[in-house]
């Protein structure tokens, strides 16, 4: 549900670019992003940090493409959300010596911190990727090649995100309700 709840936005963004203009793409990705935003937070009676962040950027840069009617704004989105959480990551972990990411996730994966320092890394360099990529097909292909990068260029990240699972799975902290019963070798009269 999560996933789909994630994806909700972005999907109706493609399928209303495929039949409208990017703008009215753009007018829909900030209102279903609102409704996302909405949702989550019934859900969790939350926003993450993450999802205040993009939520203000989509309607920032959504309503600067909507007003000057340039998509430069939404296309260089990705690269500016991508570049702000790299440098975030890393002036967090080298400058205040304080890994973000064990912040956000620490009370749900118990790792050693060199593995939180390794995760860390990654994240910082998949984020400068993804920046990169991202700048660099809004530069040089038509907006209609990017709307199509975007769509296929989800592998990316859902490629990182199962990877990050894979490396923390054996560290995920285990709720205290379902600890494992040791004690297999009673009989059925507890003897």
């Amino acid at each position: 549900m999560k996933i789909i709840l994630d994806l909700f936005p972005i999907l109706l963004f493609f399928a209303a670019y495929k039949y409208a203009s990017i703008y009215e793409a753009t007018a829909v990705l900030m209102g279903a992003t609102v409704v996302q935003s909405l949702l989550m937070y019934k859900m969790d009676g939350k926003l993450s940090t993450m999802q205040k962040a993009s939520l203000g950027l989509i309607l920032v840069f959504g309503s600067l493409t909507l007003f000057l009617h340039d998509d430069r704004f939404i296309k260089f989105k990705p690269t500016l959300l991508y570049g702000c959480l790299a440098l975030a990551l890393w002036v967090s972990q080298f400058v205040f010596k304080r890994n973000l990411l064990m912040s956000m996730l620490g009370s749900q994966v118990n790792l050693p911190p060199a593995n939180w320092h390794t995760l860390n890394i990654g994240w910082i360099a998949y984020c400068v990727f993804m920046a990169a990529i991202n700048a660099y097909v809004a530069s040089y292909y038509t907006t209609e090649q990017w709307v199509d990068f975007k769509i296929w260029g989800y592998v990316f990240p859902l490629t990182f995100i199962v990877g990050t699972g894979f490396y923390i799975a054996k560290y995920a902290v285990q709720p205290a309700d379902e600890t494992p019963n040791t004690d297999t070798h009673k009989g059925a009269d507890g003897s």
